[in-house]
């Protein structure tokens, strides 16, 4: 028996994946342009829309480049210790490190050089070691999966934004969630980060979806469709969608409740939880209002209209909620409305 094709663990590159060509090529082009123009791109979008992949293929495809240097970081250790220490650790870059004569031994990594003090600032070690590889034409890219404003990542960011002012060959790639990112480039020292790009995750496209169940399930175009409309384009749906029907082809009550299960386990109880107490009202509105409309909404929760903006572009933000059409407000996830119904009966009983 073949192994199942679709994958519903977070970060790791699935089999069956559908490519963000556009946005891909928007950061590829921007990174490696001559003369270089931006060095920053921020990727944002709900738990489950692709972030941590696009950023890994982006990031590998970099890799390929003998030019290009890439280092992945985690947003909880000591950034710029980290980026040092890897940055040392690339066969190449600790050549260009050795003839440049820069003694690192302090900080645990790289050689100790006779005659040469070592560095004792990360922050200059970092300085002198990017100075170094643009010499050699080379370009560091730095990787940082989830970021939240904790003080390792604005300390890291107010040295990254030192280093582009030095016109230093660094560029940095992070994913987060909209409320963690948008907390970040709101410091005040950090307002480089409110100009970087950012690209928001959106569903996948329909027929795309269909097209790949079509070919993995052997399936008429009728029935791809039926499956892709059943994910709203969200990427984690399409996974665990797909996962269920491989594991369950002929039972489609089996295979839908395997599909709700692991939605609901996954990914939407971690985003009910971070949901302020008022967001909840808000989603429990349109929960209870199929059509969308935010007429009945308001009228449902016993709200002036006003009333619902704020948190209105909020959930859209948080890729949530959709309100591309004017005067509605549906959500963005598959059977999102259920679970909700479901969390807001169980609060309700007494």
């Amino acid at each position: 028996m073949q192994n199942n094709p679709f994958d519903i663990s977070f970060g790791k590159k699935p089999r069956e994946s559908i490519a963000r060509i556009r946005q891909s090529k928007e950061i590829l082009d921007s990174f490696m342009a001559e003369p270089i123009v931006q060095q920053v791109y921020m990727i944002t979008g709900v738990r489950g829309s692709g972030k941590t992949v696009l950023m890994n293929s982006i990031a590998n495809r970099l890799e390929e480049e003998k030019d290009w240097v890439v280092v992945r970081l985690n947003p909880d250790r000591d950034l710029l210790l980290s980026m040092g220490a890897k940055l040392s650790g690339d066969q190449q870059c600790a050549e260009v490190f050795r003839l440049a004569k820069l003694n690192l031994s302090s900080f645990g990594f790289g050689v100790s050089i006779e005659d040469v003090p070592p560095l004792n600032d990360i922050e200059a070690a970092l300085e002198r070691m990017l100075k170094s590889l643009k010499k050699q034409r080379k370009r560091v890219l730095v990787t940082i999966d989830e970021v939240t404003n904790n003080p390792q990542i604005r300390t890291f960011c107010s040295s990254f934004q030192i280093f582009v002012g030095q016109e230093l060959p660094v560029f940095l790639l992070v994913t987060g969630l909209y409320e963690n990112v948008y907390s970040l480039q709101n410091e005040k020292n950090l307002t480089f980060l409110y100009r970087a790009p950012k690209i928001m995750m959106d569903p996948l496209s329909i027929s795309m979806i269909a097209a790949r169940y079509e070919s993995v399930f052997s399936l008429p175009h009728e029935e791809g469709l039926k499956m892709a409309n059943l994910t709203k384009g969200y990427p984690f749906a399409f996974q665990a969608l797909g996962y269920s029907v491989w594991r369950s082809p002929d039972d489609e009550n089996h295979y839908m409740n395997d599909y709700r299960q692991i939605l609901e386990e996954f990914v939407y109880e971690k985003i009910w939880s971070e949901l302020s107490a008022k967001d909840k009202r808000i989603v429990d509105g349109i929960a209870h209002c199929p059509d969308g409309k935010i007429s009945k909404i308001v009228a449902y929760l016993k709200l002036k209209k006003d009333a619902i903006n704020q948190y209105r572009r909020r959930l859209i933000r948080k890729g949530i909620v959709n309100g591309d059409e004017y005067g509605y407000l549906t959500f963005t996830l598959p059977l999102f409305d259920e679970f909700v119904q479901d969390k807001t009966a169980m609060q309700d009983e007494p």
